[in-house]
Parts: C-alpha cells; structure tokens; sequence
C-alpha cells in the first residue's frame, strides 16, 4: 500500500468507500453550469419586461440568433427550445423516412428523435482514433430505405466530414451532424456549423455555451431554414394562416437574454475551460492506464470535456471501480455514452443484432471516463481529483480487493 497522502488519502481506510472523510464537502459535476456576464443578463431582462414580448419570435432572439450566424459564419439561425426539438423539426422540414444512419455512441436524445417520427435508427460503429462515426461502415449500411446520415461530433473533435459528405452526395441524401458539444470549435479553417445540409446545436446549461435550455438549426440552406422556421411555430405562415405540420419549438426571451450574455464573456469562459484542461493534462501526465484525450492544436477548441481513456490492464483497476471509489468521495465522475444507445431500449430489444457490428463501440464504453471539467472547477480541486486518480492506480490492487469483498 502506498502510503503518500493524495488528497488527504494515505491509507485504504481513509478512501470514503471504506469509511472515511470524503474529499470534497460538495458534489463536483461534470461540467456544471456556468453562466457569463450577469450584469449583461439582468439588463437584457429589464428591457424583457419593459417591452412585454417574452416569447414568439422576440427581438432578443433574433438578435442572438444573427449574432451566432455572424459567429459561426453560416447564413441561418433557427432557435429553438432545445437540442432535442431542434433535430425533430429539421427531420420533419428534411421529411425524413424509412432509416437513418446513426452511431450508436452519441446521446439517447438523436435516435428517440427519429423513433419518434417512426423512422428506423440503423446504428452505425465508430472510429477507433476519433471516436466519431465510422464513414467505411457508414457506407456498408446504406440501403434504399436510408433517407439521411447524422453524425455526432464527440467532445466537439469533428467527424471525417469530407468522407460522409462524399457519401451522402453520392447518394443525393442529408447530412445532418449532432454539433451538442461543438460550439466554438473548429474543422479545417471553418467553423462546425457550417457543414452537411445541416447542424443541430445544443444550448442546455451544462453545454459550453448554454442559454439555460435551448438549441438551434444552423445551415446555409435559405429554403430549409425557412421550413424549419414554420414547422417550429406550428405551421403558421400568417396571423392566420397554416401550411404545414408543425409543432411549438420556440425559444423564449429570458433564454435568449442568457445566451446574449454568456457570448459577451464566451472567450474568457473558454480560456478557463482549457486552463482546466491544461491543468489535469499536466497532473495526470503518467499516470499509468490513465490517458486524457487530446485535441487538434490547429483547430480551435471549446476544451468542455475533461475525457479519460481508462486501460484496465495497466491501470490496475477498471473504470466503473474508479467511478465507484471517485463517487463516494462526491466527485460525480460519468460513463459516456454508456453503455451505447443500441443497449438502451427500446434498441436492445428491437435491434438485437445491432450489438454484433459494434464492436469499437461497446469497447470504448467501457473504458471512456469523465472528470469535472470547465471554468467552475478551481485548480485546488482540480489537483485533489488528480490526486485521487493517481492514488487509485498505484494502490489499485488494494482498492480492488476491497471492492470485491464489499461486493460479496
């Protein structure tokens, strides 16, 4: 038993899962909330109150609106409420049927989507380097019931767009990409937004830039923006006129306002993202079986997620035993996407065979570990969860035992 002190940890017996003192007194989240200038937000909410507009396409929302098209350099902008109705209205205006071509390893929300519109998620295996949807495989899956492609750009490390772009022009079909972590980032000199047929954002409050909730559409496409925008408003293209299905996707005022204000301060919350960052690549520098995920240092980076490759064999321990002892000590570590939507119902059930050509996937939910990241963090806490870490892996056979006896 080593019996250096990592974050007031000396002994097996001092770890909160075996009955001592936990390391923090409050739960440290992945990427909890964090919001910019909060003085810009309560004036933007006097003037919500003076003008008494607070939803239906509000002057607040349209300006945030533009300001992100001015910022991702893509012609339009449709907010929405959030992520998720953001890709079920942009499906309804695509009229999107029959199968789409999905990964497995992305949020539960972008299959529920198209289940929902009664179209077949076809699951589709990752790349082992990028972790992003696998294009070889991609194209193995098509049929002619494949009406589009959504890839999801993980912990905003862009998908091999050029491949899919290929693939889906050949077929003459969309292609959608899930942008929920990407906001800030970049892919070859352009901005992610700016590319497929379309791209759904994500502005919930743990995301990189939030509006507490919310989400938008971002394309270059003048017609498809404008059907989104009907579809979003229940159809209406008039005071009294229908056109279309539709559905109330709007965001309202005070979101707006908040997104307003987190752009004003959205270069300093980066800085502090990959300060964070920085910190917890220096301190778990090797560390054995422990590798922090690294970024493109040619593109720019929202660095949101603190992402941990976790190798059981040279770790000592397994992830879910790291994230068992981490927990105890109110550090709310997570397994993303675990264990793969295709593993999730109602996927497991209805496609079974799913799993079979999954293979990179199921691997790397096993192994793929998250720590609290961003600007909320400070750097004393990061170091004590460094601490921590470290202190599992060169005590990791006895923290096993005990784990397993405990278990018994």
């Amino acid at each position: 038993m080593n019996t250096r002190s990592f974050a007031g940890k000396r002994r097996l017996a001092d770890l909160a899962v075996c009955g001592g003192s936990q390391a923090f007194s409050r739960k440290l989240h992945v990427n909890q909330p964090v919001s910019g200038r909060k003085d810009v937000f309560l004036a933007l909410i006097e003037g919500i109150f003076e003008r008494r507009w607070y939803s239906n396409d509000g002057p607040l929302v349209r300006e945030l609106e533009d300001r992100i098209c001015q910022f991702l350099h893509v012609d339009h902008c449709v907010l929405t409420c959030n992520g998720t109705l953001a890709l079920a209205v942009l499906s309804k205006a695509l009229e999107l049927t029959g199968e789409v071509i999905v990964p497995s390893y992305t949020f539960v929300s972008t299959p529920h989507v198209l289940r929902w519109e009664g179209i077949t998620p076809v699951f589709c295996d990752i790349d082992d380097a990028t972790w992003n949807i696998d294009p070889k495989q991609c194209e193995s899956l098509l049929s002619d019931r494949t009406s589009a492609i959504i890839g999801t750009h993980v912990w905003g490390r862009a998908c091999d767009v050029d491949a899919l772009e290929r693939i889906a022009r050949q077929r003459d079909i969309p292609l959608i990409f899930d942008a929920a972590h990407a906001f800030g980032c970049s892919h070859k000199d352009r901005m992610i937004g700016c590319y497929g047929t379309a791209e759904v954002l994500s502005f919930h409050a743990t995301k990189a830039f939030h509006t507490f909730e919310g989400g938008a559409v971002v394309t270059n496409n003048g017609p498809l923006a404008a059907r989104i925008r009907e579809i979003r408003n229940f159809g209406f293209t008039d005071y009294d006129r229908v056109d279309r299905l539709g559905i109330n996707a709007k965001m309202h005022e005070v979101s707006a306002a908040m997104g307003l204000a987190n752009l004003e301060a959205l270069d300093q919350m980066f800085k502090d993202n990959r300060r964070v960052y920085e910190e917890y690549r220096r301190l778990l520098a090797g560390v054995n079986g422990i590798d922090l995920i690294s970024y493109d240092a040619q593109a720019r980076h929202n660095h949101h997620y603190i992402v941990l490759d976790v190798d059981a064999k040279r770790a000592g321990i397994n992830r879910d035993d790291i994230v068992r002892v981490l927990h105890a000590e109110n550090v709310i570590a997570r397994r993303y996407f675990y264990p793969g939507v295709h593993r999730m119902e109602p996927y497991r059930s209805v496609y079974s065979q799913a799993d079979q050509r999954l293979s990179v996937t199921n691997q790397v939910c096993a192994r793929v570990l998250l720590l609290p990241g961003g600007g909320g963090i400070a750097a004393s806490e990061v170091e004590r969860v460094c601490e921590l870490v470290t202190f599992l892996t060169e005590n990791a056979k006895a923290i096993r035992e005990h784990l397993e006896h405990a278990a018994i």
